[in-house]
């Protein structure tokens, strides 16, 4: 995998700056962890890649026809609507169960080399990102079909992919260092993933909602307001809600930060305990 011989880990008093500076050196590492990851996800699959497109199309076409007999009114363009709530709902439903697992799945690799071990969640974070990428390529597509005008909020998309993607990654880190010690945290992510996607905007708009539900929801759930935000900019051809944007980025950032300083505490015993 590219990394050196077994050594202590961070001591507890390296900051956040130098944890992912250690973590910078080691791209190498996570480069080959990204690679190994989709080499395994695509093994002996007949179409392989070609599953990050063929996943969500089958689901909108699911979706589609379910919703074709009660759809709600003023819904145009329906694959496009549920493809921007649906692909990155997928991203964040595997990153965070992916990232849960990193570490109390990877205990061969802990215990033989040193490397550090934030390298495993954002490897797998990583993997994801590539096939969230390829699945874009689809939804573009579609929206291309319908002739959806993106011009110029479309330039908003790479703001709302980095405040996702530092949600997961805080939370990602997070779960990780927990399930090494409560393994059941891996069963209570995938039961509280089932509860929150009824509880984030992807069959359904926030719109359909009372205002005060929509700030409840907005304001504790953060996927909420992203699918919100994507849905804004790729389905409504619009800016996002920059405040409540700007609210979920700070939470994304807090997560982040709360995240990583749990993971740095922890991960000196992680072999000890996997």
């Amino acid at each position: 995998m590219g990394v050196s011989a077994d050594r202590s880990t961070f001591p507890l008093s390296v900051g956040p700056l130098e944890q992912w500076a250690e973590v910078y050196r080691y791209r190498q590492a996570v480069r080959n962890l990204v690679t190994r990851d989709l080499k395994v996800r695509y093994s002996n699959s007949a179409l392989g890649i070609v599953w990050t497109l063929a996943g969500p199309l089958l689901m909108t076409l699911v979706y589609s026809l379910v919703f074709s007999f009660f759809r709600p009114g003023g819904i145009s363009h329906y694959p496009v609507f549920i493809l921007v709530g649906l692909l990155p709902w997928t991203f964040f439903t595997s990153s965070i169960a992916g990232a849960t697992a990193s570490i109390s799945g990877n205990g061969h690799l802990i215990n033989r080399v040193y490397f550090p071990r934030e390298v495993l969640p954002v490897a797998n974070l990583l993997s994801n990102a590539v096939n969230f990428g390829v699945a874009l390529l689809l939804l573009f597509g579609f929206i291309f079909y319908y002739r959806i005008a993106l011009w110029p909020n479309v330039l908003w998309l790479p703001v709302i992919v980095g405040v996702q993607v530092a949600l997961m990654l805080g939370l990602g880190l997070l779960l990780a260092a927990v399930n090494v010690y409560l393994r059941d945290t891996q069963q209570l992510v995938d039961v509280g993933l089932l509860a929150l996607f009824f509880l984030t905007p992807i069959i359904y708009t926030l719109d359909a909602l009372s205002p005060s539900l929509q700030t409840i929801l907005q304001i504790f759930n953060p996927m909420a307001s992203l699918v919100a935000a994507y849905r804004q900019v790729l389905y409504a051809a619009a800016a996002p809600n920059l405040p409540v944007l700007g609210v979920t980025a700070l939470q994304a950032l807090l997560l982040l930060a709360v995240g990583g300083l749990v993971f740095r505490r922890l991960s000196p015993s992680f072999a000890e305990e996997v």
